[in-house]
């Protein structure tokens, strides 16, 4: 067969699938908006799943079919690797957009070479928070930097006002750790970035306080985080499966 003729089919093969890509996309939009009209969709890609697509809808995850027909809520897992494919996909976004937030819009509490860091969404209302900066001191000994992001949340009202005044302080950590142990930050008012990050954890389904999540963008259970030593045990395990997967550089 002519190369010439064999290009023209391979482009055609190539024109179809992609088609049939966005046919299948136009399909999955389609189904979610028929059940929330509402929805806004943050990225629609074709799913590991065959015959399925991930919609992702601020910060959740869905499967649709190419056909539109069927939806799916839940954890997908990949079996014979014992992977947790949305749980992965989940910490990959959520990642990728905690890499675009500068150290300039957090509330860090570092020590000076830290081995280790987590990004926390917090609220300066929530007790959980305050339990888990009472601590704040032995995590940095034991080598972790702590990236608060604010996240007042709307079962408390007047958090978010709250948190505006502890960025609006002269020394935010010291108005922060103040806070946190039941000081009135006061009313203070400059500019902040408060609003973008709550906008922010709820793009990323961020649904409560603390939400502790490892570099890679994956949540670490409260159960292990509010504990120091667990904590760095957790990040120490991750490190180590990091390595363990990576791929060996050809020789």
């Amino acid at each position: 067969m002519p190369k010439k003729l064999l290009s023209v089919l391979a482009l055609l093969a190539i024109a179809g699938a992609a088609h049939a890509a966005d046919e299948g996309e136009k399909k999955a939009r389609d189904a979610i908006h028929s059940l929330l009209p509402l929805a806004v969709i943050d990225r629609v890609v074709r799913s590991d799943l065959p015959g399925f697509y991930e919609v992702i809808i601020s910060g959740q995850i869905a499967y649709v079919s190419s056909d539109g027909k069927y939806l799916l809520q839940g954890n997908l897992y990949d079996v014979p690797e014992k992977k947790d494919l949305t749980a992965a996909r989940l910490a990959q976004l959520r990642a990728e957009a905690l890499a675009q937030l500068p150290a300039a819009k957090r509330i860090v509490f570092a020590p000076p070479h830290p081995k280790y860091s987590v990004t926390v969404f917090t609220d300066v209302d929530c007790p959980y928070c305050r339990q888990f900066h009472k601590q704040i001191a032995e995590y940095n000994q034991l080598g972790i930097a702590v990236n608060y992001v604010m996240y007042p949340l709307d079962i408390h009202p007047g958090a978010d006002q709250k948190a505006v005044a502890v960025w609006c302080a002269k020394d935010r950590n010291e108005a922060y750790t103040a806070a946190m142990n039941g000081q009135d930050p006061g009313h203070a008012t400059c500019t902040n970035p408060v609003a973008e990050t709550k906008a922010l954890g709820v793009r990323l389904g961020i649904n409560a306080t603390p939400t502790v999540l490892a570099d890679d963008g994956s949540t670490i259970d409260n159960a292990k985080a509010t504990v120091p030593a667990q904590l760095l045990a957790e990040l120490e395990r991750k490190a180590a499966a990091k390595k363990t997967s990576a791929p060996v550089a050809a020789r």
